[in-house]
């Protein structure tokens, strides 16, 4: 019988020998797994509140030879709610390079291995990108097991458009870099999806107020959860109201209007988008902004560039 490695760095079972309890229980009845096609399942898990995850899902994560997790106490927890036995594996940027020899050994041998991350959709902000890629390559049956994300959860109450939309992570924690970063954002014609740190997102809301100009905005936090907020407003407006409040807890999205996608704008809402713009960019990078932002004629934004740069000449 082969070895293959648990969640302590033990043996378990080979593979092809299926594990005799793959059940799962839900509203107070016992629910039988079922067989699946050996690889690697990529299995979405909720992001806050339990009741969020899919039959399909449960019934992955009961019958797969191995859980990979990226913390194996967040998702004991949900394995428990549903009394799933499934055993455990830590899968997670600090020993991603050491297991995925492994984890891709056991694929070989015939193992099912359900990936999940903390919650959400795995493979957005997290390690499993490299072992997909590698099960990819090494010709492993791959497929995903869709449900709960963030992004979308977030995109869908923010009030802003949703036919296009960039998701870009997280920014970088410093000043200097946040703004190169979203100076290199301003002219996605399409809604911004960003995740930040409780204790950053005032900074990066002034950051983006003056980067992108005055654009809407939304911060969403703690999602499906019991204390779930989403506020909607300027970017100035935003930043303001956070920079004036404690830190506030939980995870949290920020979703920012594409460039392109605001509403007709008046000469002063021109002129007040290009002041903005012209603190932090070349008059031609501000002027290609402005229009982006506001549909008007690059000459007319131009022509009114030029005028404001002679008002603030010395």
């Amino acid at each position: 019988m082969a070895d293959v490695v648990d969640q302590g760095g033990g043996t378990q079972d080979a593979p092809h020998e299926r594990r005799a309890e793959t059940g799962f229980a839900i509203l107070g009845l016992r629910a039988e797994g079922e067989r699946l096609q050996p690889g690697l399942h990529v299995v979405a898990t909720p992001i806050g509140n339990l009741r969020d995850v899919s039959l399909r899902a449960l019934g992955t994560l009961a019958s797969a030879d191995a859980v990979l997790a990226e913390d194996t106490r967040v998702t004991k927890r949900l394995l428990a709610h549903y009394g799933i036995s499934t055993p455990l594996v830590a899968y997670h940027e600090h020993n991603a390079a050491a297991m995925r020899p492994r984890l891709l050994a056991r694929l070989s041998e015939g193992a099912t291995l359900a990936l999940v991350s903390d919650a959400g959709t795995p493979l957005v902000s997290d390690p499993g990108f490299k072992l997909v890629e590698a099960a990819v390559a090494a010709g492993h049956f791959v497929t995903g097991v869709p449900g709960p994300s963030a992004v979308l959860a977030a995109l869908v109450v923010a009030g802003l458009p949703t036919d296009r939309f960039f998701f870009e992570g997280f920014l970088p924690s410093k000043e200097a870099a946040r703004r190169a970063r979203l100076k290199a954002l301003s002219l996605v014609p399409g809604t911004l999806v960003l995740f930040e740190s409780p204790r950053r997102v005032a900074d990066l809301l002034g950051d983006a107020a003056a980067i992108l100009g005055d654009r809407r905005a939304a911060v969403a936090r703690e999602l499906t959860k019991m204390f779930e907020e989403t506020r909607r407003g300027r970017l100035s407006d935003l930043a303001a109201l956070y920079a004036g409040e404690p830190d506030p807890r939980g995870e949290i999205v920020v979703l920012i209007e594409g460039a392109g996608e605001a509403e007709a704008p008046d000469a002063q809402d021109v002129e007040g988008r290009l002041r903005l713009a012209l603190a932090s960019h070349s008059l031609k990078e501000a002027v290609a902004i402005v229009a982006a932002q506001t549909g008007e004629a690059r000459r007319t934004v131009y022509a009114k560039a030029l005028e404001l740069t002679r008002e603030d000449a010395p």
